[in-house]
């Protein structure tokens, strides 16, 4: 009943504030820019923690505006701060500006064709999940939010963030290195705001999850202990690849027996198995690799809990050892719900109320759950398919493709949730 007051609260006060705004000059003028950037950035990629040209674009569209700007944040982040004319609280935007070790295969005039090094091979490299969009489109809001300093009631943080699909071996890097340098600080942020395009979303439509909407992803690996034998004498062994057969069958328990699966969806996955070297011999040891993903935080600490319980306590079963380690990746992606119900208005006026729609929670990751770790934050996706197409493609393929069309609706988006929240 709180939310619902709030939420008609704020519908009433948004709709008539909205004329006071008066940007759709603006908007229409931007328009082409954002795709011209998005088009420059999609054909010039760069992976994560080596954004540099990347960087050196959005910092200089920013000091164009007036903007101070802070560069080399979490290695290549750029982050600008806009103050409005009035006083009052701080929103956070947030733009993901990496690509990935993906070779384009589209026919486009804009194509990417660069090659760069990932893990010591060559590799061709493509904006496959996006994040040229979400560049270009906070380049837009930062361009007509500057231009508009006396509709703004506080301060305005512009995140440029590197590495979303995370760091190279042996760097910091992402979301997580971002708040360990303090962006949520001087000033101190008060809630952020995250979009991501979908290519399989049509143009003009915009979907979220209160709560928990994209997974915390961890990986882990088990070691497996047991005796060599030869493989016609497997009663003088102890086999570490029957073991790690009866863990994965365990661990699926959790899952299946454990875990309110009404509440939140949760995967445990083993993704790889390394044992043995030859057809007739019982090796002594086994490795196995794998991730989970969870959306609710007590699901989690179940899942993870019980995992490192039952690991050894299978492997003693048969008689050998086992040991496991967790590592975190990223956080659950947690949209706050009071922050959800107060925005919404806001998107159902920008986008229309029925292309303003919930969706289920997806098991896949993003670090934008770094910062919503420390403050409240609304994370939604944005249409980006041709409507009425045939066919689409996932992301971080080589035929992934965004319909350019899209890209206006996001500008609007971030630009009215940021002045309705801070002129609340």
């Amino acid at each position: 009943m709180k939310h619902y007051l709030i939420a008609t609260v704020f519908l009433y006060s948004f709709c008539m504030t909205a004329q006071k705004y008066n940007l759709e000059k603006d908007y229409k003028g931007i328009e082409q820019k954002v795709i011209d950037w998005r088009r420059d950035i999609h054909q010039n990629p760069e992976l994560s923690n080596r954004e540099f040209k990347t960087a050196e674009k959005i910092a200089t569209h920013l000091r164009s505006l007036g903007v101070a700007i802070q560069t080399e944040v979490a290695k290549t982040g750029v982050v600008g701060v806009l103050k409005g004319n009035k006083p009052g609280k701080v929103i956070a935007l947030r733009a993901d500006i990496d690509a990935l070790p993906v070779v384009e295969r589209n026919d486009l005039p804009y194509k990417s064709t660069v090659v760069s090094e990932f893990l010591g091979q060559e590799v061709g490299v493509m904006h496959a999940c996006g994040h040229d969009t979400h560049t270009a489109i906070l380049m837009g809001v930062a361009e007509i939010l500057s231009k508009n300093k006396d509709k703004i009631k506080g301060t305005v943080k512009f995140i440029f963030q590197p590495a979303e699909e995370g760091p190279p071996p042996g760097e910091e890097g992402g979301a997580l290195l971002m708040v360990k340098e303090g962006v949520l600080k001087n000033p101190d942020v008060d809630a952020i705001f995250g979009l991501h395009i979908n290519s399989q979303t049509p143009v003009g439509v915009i979907r979220y999850k209160s709560g928990g909407t994209m997974a915390a992803a961890q990986s882990f690996e088990i070691n497996v202990k047991g005796k060599q034998s030869h493989g016609s004498q497997p009663w003088a062994g102890i086999d570490p690849i029957l073991i790690s057969a009866k863990i994965i069958d365990g661990l699926q328990t959790i899952i299946s027996r454990e875990a309110e699966l009404t509440n939140e969806a949760a995967v445990i996955t083993v993704g790889k198995i390394n044992s043995g070297v030859r057809f007739n011999i019982i090796p002594e040891t086994a490795e196995m690799i794998g991730t989970i993903r969870t959306l609710d935080y007590d699901m989690k600490e179940l899942i993870n809990r019980r995992m490192k319980e039952m690991v050894p306590a299978i492997a003693k079963a048969y008689g050998g050892e086992a040991t496991i380690e967790i590592k975190e990746a990223t956080e659950i992606t947690y949209n706050d719900p009071d922050l959800v119900n107060i925005m919404l208005p806001t998107l159902n006026r920008v986008a229309g109320n029925t292309n303003v729609q919930t969706q289920k929670a997806v098991t896949g990751a993003e670090d934008f759950s770094y910062y919503q770790k420390e403050v409240p934050g609304f994370f939604f996706f944005l249409g980006g398919m041709t409507p009425g197409s045939k066919e689409s493609f996932p992301h971080h393929t080589p035929d992934f493709m965004i319909d350019d069309s899209g890209l206006l609706l996001g500008v609007r988006a971030m630009t009215e949730m940021s002045l309705d929240f801070l002129n609340q």
